[in-house]
């Protein structure tokens, strides 16, 4: 984990300077419960929220600007059409929301390799189970640079574990996946990373 750790701290610190790290969990239970119940300002408050979340999780899977807007723009609009079968609490909305913008960027690369079937675009490369041995530092942009060489279902689990620091329960419901394959991922992630980062080509 100290692989990215110190991307995520800077990144973070960078957040709580535009006060955008830290979310007031009640404030945005109340925010849910109000846009359940039709309230559109209320679900403006919560598209303020998370728009760049959503955005960077997005743009670093898509790496194309206009295409990670378009998408991002689309998972708000289907937030807003789906609202009412959300449960109201916090952690559950940020799951939710991050499952939208997860389907939507899994829609939109299935649409660009239309030949391969939902398994191969979850996984666009078969990695051998690395023993993790995640060790050293990276700027930010090393980084984004390194998540390309990862099958797209590892790039999402460090994306929202190291990037957006959400939990291993958040992910499962976001990807679909057991808690046992998140770890799976993860691990394998991370040490493709290093090797990848220590002029180790793979495969």
């Amino acid at each position: 984990m100290a692989l990215v750790r110190n991307t995520v701290r800077k990144e973070n610190k960078a957040q709580e300077a535009t006060g955008q790290a830290t979310l007031n969990q009640h404030e945005v239970a109340r925010l849910v419960k109000r846009a359940t119940g039709g309230d559109l300002e209320a679900f403006g408050e919560l598209y303020s929220i998370y728009l760049d979340r959503i955005y960077r999780y997005v743009f670093y899977q898509i790496k194309d600007k206009m295409t990670a807007e378009d998408i991002t723009e689309e998972v708000f609009i289907k937030a807003w059409k789906a609202i009412k079968s959300c449960k109201g609490k916090e952690k559950t909305f940020s799951s939710w929301l991050y499952r939208i913008a997860h389907n939507q960027v899994v829609d939109n690369l299935r649409s660009q390799r239309k030949h391969l079937s939902t398994e191969e675009v979850e996984s666009l490369a078969d990695v051998s189970n690395l023993e993790l041995e995640a060790e050293g530092t990276l700027e930010r942009q090393e980084l984004l640079a390194s998540l390309s060489c990862l099958p797209q279902s590892q790039k999402q689990v460090i994306i929202l574990k190291f990037i957006e620091g959400l939990e291993n329960r958040e992910i499962e419901h976001i990807m679909g996946k057991s808690q046992g394959a998140i770890r799976v991922l993860q691990m394998r992630a991370l040490s493709t990373l290093r090797r990848e980062l220590s002029g180790v080509k793979i495969g």
